[in-house]
């Protein structure tokens, strides 16, 4: 089976090729090669590789800067996803293409079901939610798969901005009043490729890993698992702040847990609860660091 994937420098599409299965031919391509707000480029590579499957990695994830940069933010979230639906089509490929639980406005206490009415909050959200909504359009079969709070060793994430900052601060403040469920990008890319063994999966499915917490819960685990694993030497006092004591151009909603009951059950498998995964990003941090 031929893959196209694109985005492949950012965090899920760099976990996609480390994760790649047998009997898979992989075709990835990262912005600089593959611009998906270029309609023109798209659709020739596209038809010169005629892949089976389409994994739509790419986006614009700056969620603060997309506030002053709204034109950009809809070129690539919106449009771009629309333009690889196109291509997809013509191409008669599967498409699977990845939001985020951005879409949601945060209101709710309970975590949401993919067919939840969403009502983003942010341009960033705004925009994913638009290419959600083009894509579909375009080609209903496709597979849209929300996830949330991703962090990988590649890449610029939270966890990695905690090591620096534990290793160099004398203490943290970090918001405790935002919900969601951070989520190791190996393990979606190791459901992605399950996923693509079952052809008949359409529509909205929702992925992260297991569990619940708040950016504060994350920082506090982060300290305790890199401190244990030797990755740092110190352990800095953390102290929990609200939203207003912290604003950002971007409003983020205070509640973004996702349902995965639905792809758990397709899938036959529950993720890993989150702290589970990160000791396990973290082991890769510490192997890595005495290679």
């Amino acid at each position: 089976m031929k893959v196209l994937i694109t985005g492949t420098n950012g965090q899920l599409g760099w976990e996609l090729q480390r994760t790649l299965p047998d009997g898979f031919q992989l075709f990835p391509f990262d912005h600089s090669q593959l611009d998906i707000t270029n309609a023109l480029t798209v659709g020739h590579v596209v038809h010169d590789i005629n892949p089976d499957l389409i994994i739509n990695t790419a986006a614009y994830t700056a969620v603060d800067k997309a506030e002053e940069e709204t034109e950009k933010a809809y070129a690539v979230n919106a449009q771009g996803a629309a333009t690889i639906a196109r291509a997809a089509g013509n191409a008669n490929a599967r498409l699977i293409h990845i939001s985020t639980d951005f879409v949601f406005n945060g209101l709710q206490s309970t975590p949401y079901m993919p067919d939840d009415t969403p009502h983003p909050v942010s341009v960033y959200g705004a925009s994913k939610l638009e290419g959600e909504r083009l894509l579909t359009d375009i080609l209903p079969n496709a597979l849209i798969c929300r996830t949330g709070w991703l962090y990988s060793t590649h890449g610029h994430n939270f966890v990695k901005s905690m090591l620096n900052l534990l290793n160099i601060k004398e203490e943290l403040a970090i918001v405790a009043d935002q919900i969601g469920t951070p989520t190791w990008a190996r393990g979606l890319a190791k459901s992605i490729w399950d996923l693509i063994a079952k052809p008949e999966i359409k529509g909205i499915m929702h992925w992260t890993d297991a569990g619940v917490a708040s950016w504060y819960d994350f920082a506090v685990a982060i300290q305790e698992e890199a401190i244990t694993l030797g990755l740092l030497k110190k352990e800095v006092p953390i102290y929990p702040i609200n939203t207003k004591e912290y604003p950002t151009p971007a409003q983020r909603p205070s509640y973004s847990v996702l349902d995965k009951s639905d792809t758990w059950n397709m899938l036959g498998y529950t993720a890993n609860h989150w702290k589970k995964n990160l000791r396990n990003m973290l082991n890769e941090v510490k192997n890595h660091e005495n290679a």
